[in-house]
């Protein structure tokens, strides 16, 4: 070990060296992030200020709207800086600390969507109990564990991250800095880094996601179960924007880390990357503006009101 050079920086290739290329890739996630910011303040904003919107759906949707800030705020700056760079360096810390915001955000925003999967099941489920059920202490427990158990996780695998020693290669095939990848540029063993990383995934992943699984169980076999077309279209009117951004989610995160050796390419580890981490949170917004009655009006009331005051 004394003679191996130690790591002091990362160098991020991003996603192409042509420098056409790279201010027309500028320009493209540029307009993504303003629109995802845009989107998301918004749909905050909205929420605040609309004594309708005051539930526990739109209470857990603002919180996701935050986490989606969040998480395209962690990579997207970075990445729209090193576009315009020559040298695209990022520091050891700064990588770190890079990828515990990473895995902080995607956390967060699996387990608020399994808040808001509870929240439909007790909604459509069992109406009669549901203000009992999601009041506004329990709501803002769920939240309250939603960041807690996402801090842990990331803290975790941080944590052992900081015992690995980096002698080189220092070069990441990628525009951010994700766990499985400085994994593979260590000089050191990685067994108990994978190892921490596979129980984490298994106990806080897998709990997010049967969660929101059963709940959609529940939602759908008592949708199935209202005689009228028009009480069931209804029902599932209610849930059906939230079940576009879970499929989206998760759908993209399946694919990503249940994909066949065989089909892995950088290529294609980038597009489900930048599926996950830059689009899905432009898109959540997109989906609940359009595909969600009550925001649409909400947004049209509010700016109704500026231009009035304008």
């Amino acid at each position: 070990m004394e003679n191996q050079t130690t790591v002091t920086e990362f160098i991020l290739l991003g996603f192409s060296s042509d420098p056409q290329m790279q201010m027309f890739l500028f320009l493209v996630f540029l307009v993504i992030y303003l629109i995802t910011l845009l989107g998301n303040v918004m749909i905050i904003l909205v929420i605040r200020a609309d004594p309708h919107l005051h539930t526990p759906m739109y209470f857990f949707l603002s919180h996701l709207s935050f986490a989606d800030i969040c998480y395209s705020s962690v990579t997207v700056p970075n990445m729209l800086m090193n576009f315009l760079a020559e040298h695209k360096t990022i520091s050891v810390s700064g990588c770190i600390a890079q990828m515990f915001f990473i895995i902080l955000s995607a956390a967060t925003e699996a387990f608020i969507l399994s808040a808001m999967a509870y929240d439909r099941y007790a909604a459509i489920c069992d109406p009669l109990h549901y203000v009992e059920k999601m009041n506004k202490r329990i709501c803002v427990q769920m939240v309250s564990g939603t960041w807690t158990m996402s801090f842990f996780h990331a803290l975790l695998n941080t944590a052992f991250t900081f015992k690995l020693h980096f002698c080189g290669p220092n070069q990441i095939s990628h525009f951010s800095c994700e766990l499985p990848r400085l994994l593979h540029l260590s000089c050191t063993e990685t067994l108990i880094n994978q190892l921490v990383l596979l129980s984490s995934i298994v106990i806080f992943g897998s709990s997010s996601f049967l969660l929101t699984l059963i709940s959609y169980i529940h939602i759908i076999s008592t949708i199935l179960r209202i005689r009228s077309t028009e009480g069931r279209h209804k029902a599932f009117s209610t849930c059906s924007s939230h079940l576009i951004v879970v499929g989206v989610f998760y759908l993209t995160a399946t694919f990503q880390y249940t994909k066949p050796s065989s089909v892995s390419s950088m290529a294609l580890d980038e597009m489900f990357s930048i599926q996950y981490s830059i689009l899905t949170p432009m898109l959540n917004p997109i989906i609940y503006s359009l595909k969600n009655r009550e925001v649409t009006t909400a947004v049209r009331r509010m700016l109704g009101k500026y231009r009035f005051f304008t």
